[in-house]
């Protein structure tokens, strides 16, 4: 099979992992002449974003879509009926090296299905960075998986060479993972999330040490992980629970949510059709609110334990808790700024930033970027007070629901 076969065989079969991300690391050039690649601002190439809004192109490809393992929801399991292919390590490297010469991306996404063992899996995944970084002096970003039962030797060497480090936990319940993954054991992921924030704070601390040695390298872009929705009977409520548990236990960087989407010959434990994606980028608006806006999970899931799909989780929150509403820009705390549907990070800096100097009116809020038609009702201005009336008003959901559209008929 020739390498143009293979990579449309093991791109296809890697986008299904949406762990792909490429910020948070060290920043690397090659402009002093040495090496190649950086970390500064296709077939096989997805696009993720840098916190600066950057959009920066990854060659996404398994290692080999074999796989010892058969779990259910995934489409390269041992009973599945798919293509098989392999790559060698010397042919990802010079995938890797060819596209970056052309231009088409900026780093590198590499994970594999299990075979022979996770050791000789996980030895081959780390060989293909070994050689980028020491043979060819690659400097763009570099994006493995780990595989949980290999050897902890590995997993160190692993963090040496790769920017981030993700495995995926896959299930927010063990008794799912036992169902459709019994080959998987979940506190054996545990136990390697466990080892891999270990070395993540060991490098930490050489970095903050007053000592002329120079410090460990480890993964500098952390770790991340994976939770697939809508496979099992898991509701909202248990996978930002177990997403919670996820950020205080381990230090992630990132959860990911990735809709179960059915595959061919699925299993008839698995669901025939797949949530809706709205269901996803809800989870994802609520995985922000716990990691930058302060929330907890049950403030954000009400009592039916699932997220509404017609407005946002942060609006949700702010249409059960009328009471605490309407807020005085000019005088609450940051917290409390943070609370306001419409409110970001970015625009809550700026408004405390700009009432230091003066008073905010309604006329500024288009200039700090915030959007009125959701914030007006729930903050006092100093030309802008809503009347009281149309804060307690039971119809006041409906003015934030999408508004209905006529279905076309397709032709």
């Amino acid at each position: 099979m020739d390498v143009q076969r293979k990579l449309e065989i093991l791109a296809d079969a890697a986008k299904y992992d949406a762990s792909c991300a490429s910020s948070g690391t060290e920043k690397r050039d090659s402009s002093d002449g040495k090496g190649m690649g950086s970390t500064a601002p296709g077939m096989g190439i997805c696009h993720s974003y840098a916190p600066d809004g950057r959009c920066i192109s990854l060659l996404k490809v398994l290692l080999t879509n074999a796989c010892n393992y058969d779990c259910l929801y995934c489409v390269n399991r041992a009973s599945s009926n798919v293509p098989r292919a392999r790559f060698t390590v010397e042919e990802v490297v010079k995938l890797t090296l060819d596209f970056y010469r052309r231009n088409y991306i900026e780093g590198l996404f590499l994970s594999s299905g299990i075979i022979r063992s996770p050791d000789y899996t996980m030895e081959q995944v780390v060989s293909v960075a070994r050689k980028l970084r020491e043979e060819h002096h690659f400097r763009g970003y570099i994006h493995l998986k780990t595989i949980p039962e290999a050897d902890d030797a590995l997993v160190a060497e692993a963090g040496k060479y790769a920017d981030r480090l993700s495995i995926n936990i896959e299930m927010p319940e063990e008794t799912s993972l036992q169902q459709f993954a019994p080959e998987k054991d979940v506190r054996a992921i545990r136990r390697t999330m466990g080892r891999l924030r270990l070395k993540l704070d060991e490098a930490e601390e050489d970095r903050t040490a007053k000592t002329k040695a120079r410090p460990q390298r480890f993964a500098p872009a952390g770790q991340s992980t994976q939770m697939i929705v809508g496979a099992d009977s898991a509701n909202d409520h248990t996978i930002l629970h177990t997403s919670a548990n996820l950020y205080g236990s381990y230090r992630l960087r990132r959860v990911y949510y990735s809709a179960f989407s059915p595959i061919p010959d699925a299993s008839r434990a698995l669901p025939l059709v797949q949530p809706p994606l709205l269901r996803e980028h809800r989870l994802y608006q609520a995985d922000w609110l716990m990691r930058f806006y302060g929330f907890d999970v049950a403030e954000i899931v009400d009592d039916s334990a699932m997220l509404p799909l017609d407005i946002d989780p942060k609006l949700a929150w702010a249409l059960r808790h009328r009471d605490r509403f309407p807020l005085d820009v000019n005088r609450a705390s940051r917290e409390e700024l943070l609370r306001v549907p419409g409110f970001g990070t970015k625009a809550v800096e700026r408004i405390i930033a700009t009432r230091r100097t003066t008073t905010i009116r309604l006329s500024d809020l288009a200039r700090l970027h915030v959007p009125k038609h959701k914030a007006l009702p729930f903050i006092i201005l100093s030309d802008h007070r809503p009347s009281p009336h149309r804060l307690d008003a039971a119809g006041l959901i409906e003015r934030f629901k999408p508004k209905a559209t006529q279905l076309g008929f397709g032709f």
